[in-house]
């Protein structure tokens, strides 16, 4: 064969290939154009693929000891898959008779809507609403329901500003966020726990293709991705420590009629918070099922502020509490001896300013000034020691500035100063009286329950000063570490040992002989406490207890302030006792719990 020859074969081949590549093309088009030319057809006209979301379930909250504390539900959402054209008013107006939701608040929600995520109506919708849409299709088209988690608060009220709420996102956070992956109609944490660690908490979303016909009714879903869960948070909360303190606040402000108050539990050596309380509260299970105008407006006329954590936003005077800065100032600088006798004769001989009700105790050294909460020996302290002084020790202890909780929104306090007044106040000139004011904790002075908890700690750990947190660690839903939260030392009192001994020995004397020795008396644990009563110009004045114990190894501080409560060895001690006794495990109440001291 020659050259030639065998060239020409090769062509026929190639030739008779290409044949039967264009009569396997032109059959294909045959069969999809008239096999299959009606399905495509219908596609063409209006037929379009859906992406349904399948909401993630946020992850769970632990206490410290696994208990459940936050978790979620399956419930009913009620969606529009967005189409191409309009929704009918016909639809509008049967879902708002259906959901018993005005019609213009549906509309507002379709306009606001992009892209072809649905549009969710109305999250937590009872059974029967799922019945009539399930059933009645045709007159619901575009209509669907997703099953999606729906956060549970189990407590209800409990723990409500510290495990903070949840709902769906707005415009505004939806700007902030869209870069993050948030899209409209997200649910989203709105404060405390829920908030700070949203990004952990809302996992993945997965969800379901489905395809629609031109009327928006689901065809068939063709498939599924599975959503991956949230991490979990594993609290440094104690429940059962919680749950007492809850009780122990609702039952005296019942009992002395007053409307408002907080506590703080913590252990000293860690900053672990072990339980935080805030009255009035709020149950965030409103938010997480959609909350309606009339539960939104009770919330937001309460004169009392539910909404406000009040042991981390709350600021107030500190009242006889903050003698232990005073006193920690006075012994470091050498202004005043441990031994040294002051006569209190009801009032200070410069300035006539004195105790509570007029009250004359004679000779007192610190440590029975301290126990007493004497006024006229702190005044001194102050006089001594000067405001310039005072601001930096105050400062030393972390007042003024936020204590770094993971929280959202807390304040910052005010340590008295002089820059304070001649920035804010049209006569800048500071006065004796106000440095007087200033060293028992009155004037401008001002503190969060947090705070005075923290000052109350750094006695407790010998003047070291740890980060206070909410999460002992994260954990991922194949149930291993993603992240564990250590003890963070963040200062350290720049003060000698013997002088923290010394006010550790007169707030041991507080409850042995002073101001909360009848509430305490026959307590199984020794403690170390301070009373207080800051007054109030808006009404009567607040009372204060702060504490720690065991006394030689301390674990556990409280801050109680009673808003408007009186003197703080009436308001705020028996609820410091309630709580000490279920951090203490103890369960019979001693005698003498219920008699009442002054300040």
């Amino acid at each position: 064969m020659t050259e030639i020859d065998e060239y020409g074969d090769r062509l026929k081949v190639v030739g008779w290939l290409a044949v039967l590549v264009i009569v396997v093309l032109i059959a294909r088009a045959c069969y999809l154009q008239i096999y299959d030319g009606e399905y495509y057809a219908r596609l063409a006209d209006g037929n379009r693929i859906r992406l349904i979301p399948a909401m993630a379930p946020r992850g769970n909250f632990f206490d410290r000891n696994g208990e459940l504390l936050v978790v979620n539900r399956p419930g009913f959402t009620v969606s529009l898959l967005p189409l191409n054209e309009p929704v009918s008013d016909e639809v509008v107006d049967r879902l708002s008779e259906l959901l018993k939701m005005p019609k213009e608040d549906i509309q507002k929600k379709i306009d606001a809507h992009v892209g072809f995520d649905p549009i969710r109506i109305k999250t937590d919708v009872a059974a029967d609403v799922y019945s009539v849409i399930e059933e009645q299709k045709e007159k619901y088209p575009g209509v669907v329901i997703e099953t999606q988690p729906i956060r549970d608060y189990i407590l209800n009220e409990e723990g409500a500003h510290t495990f903070g709420y949840v709902s769906e996102i707005n415009d505004v956070e939806l700007e902030k966020k869209k870069d993050e992956g948030y899209k409209s109609g997200d649910i989203i944490g709105k404060f405390g726990l829920e908030k700070v660690y949203d990004h952990e908490l809302r996992g993945a979303d997965g969800g379901e293709q489905v395809e629609v016909d031109v009327a928006g009714k689901p065809v068939q879903r063709l498939g599924r991705k599975e959503p991956r869960p949230g991490d979990d948070l594993y609290l440094t909360i104690d429940k059962h420590i919680q749950e007492a303190a809850e009780k122990a606040v609702d039952e005296r402000l019942k009992m002395i009629h007053a409307n408002a108050a907080a506590a703080v539990v913590l252990n000293p050596q860690t900053g672990e918070v072990l339980a935080m309380v805030s009255r009035p509260a709020f149950n965030p299970n409103l938010f997480a099922r959609g909350i309606s105008v009339k539960e939104w407006n009770k919330l937001n006329n309460n004169p009392y502020h539910p909404m406000d954590n009040k042991t981390i936003t709350g600021e107030y005077p500190p009242g006889s509490t903050f003698k232990i800065v005073t006193g920690t100032a006075a012994l470091t600088e050498g202004v005043v001896t441990p031994g040294e006798q002051i006569f209190d004769s009801g009032h200070h001989w410069i300035i006539p300013k004195g105790n509570a009700d007029g009250e004359a105790l004679g000779w007192l050294d610190f440590r029975a000034a301290m126990a007493h909460s004497d006024n006229v020996y702190f005044y001194e302290m102050g006089n001594r020691l000067g405001i310039d002084r005072l601001e930096r020790y105050a400062r030393m202890f972390g007042l003024g500035a936020v204590t770094g909780i993971d929280l959202p929104y807390e304040s910052d306090g005010l340590v008295a100063n002089r820059k304070y007044k001649e920035k804010n106040f049209e006569d800048g000139d500071w006065y004796l009286s106000e440095t007087f004011d200033a060293a028992i904790g009155q004037g401008f002075n001002l503190v969060t329950p947090l705070q005075a908890a923290m000052v109350m700690g750094e006695i407790a750990a010998d003047g070291k000063r740890f980060k206070p947190h909410l999460v002992n660690r994260i954990v991922g839903p194949d149930g291993k570490t993603v992240k564990e939260f250590k003890p963070e030392l963040l200062s350290s009192l720049d003060v000698r040992p013997e002088v923290i001994r010394l006010v550790q020995e007169g707030l041991h004397e507080v409850s042995t002989y002073g101001t909360a020795a009848s509430i305490f008396r026959g307590f199984p644990v020794q403690i170390a406490g301070k009373t207080g009563t800051a007054e109030n110009p808006h009404g009567k004045d607040h009372g204060w207890f702060v504490a720690y114990g065991p006394f030689e190894n301390p674990t556990v501080v409280v801050a109680v302030v009673v808003e408007q409560g009186g003197y703080g060895a009436q308001s705020a001690v028996p609820i410091g006792r309630e709580i000490l006794e279920a951090a203490f495990g103890i369960e019979k109440p001693q005698e003498g719990k219920d008699k009442q001291g002054k300040q």
